[in-house]
């Protein structure tokens, strides 16, 4: 016999969803670092206080990615101690990190023309 059966009730449904919001957490901390670093060496090497923004927005970005993981995980545990199987609509959430994503590229892709330019 295979699968979560054969286990002998080892299997725990949580552990997935743990693992999936640990990773979401490790991403908006990496966010977090990385937006700190701009903070510091952007205005610096760019010469103006304007190169400030793009860290701000990632910090910004960070906060929001780790509340929202936060939250997810919470309602996903409470449906799987429920006894229910863990749905929740993400399309939404998608939608905002693409975006989000895309805008950086484009802004990352214009900052790197104008200086070298």
């Amino acid at each position: 016999m295979t699968g979560p059966e054969s286990w002998n009730g080892l299997f725990d449904a949580g552990l997935q969803l743990e693992r999936t919001s640990l990773s979401w957490r490790r991403t908006a901390l990496s966010l977090a670092v990385g937006s700190l670093v701009s903070l510091r060496l952007l205005p610096v090497w760019l010469d103006g206080i304007v190169w400030i923004v793009p860290g701000m927005i990632g910090l910004i970005a960070a906060s929001a990615l780790w509340l929202t993981s936060r939250r997810r995980h919470r309602a996903f545990m409470a449906q799987v101690q429920g006894g229910r199987e863990p749905r929740i609509d993400g399309a939404v959430a998608l939608v905002l990190i693409s975006a989000g994503v895309a805008t950086a590229g484009i802004l990352g892709l214009a900052a790197t023309l104008s200086v070298t330019l």
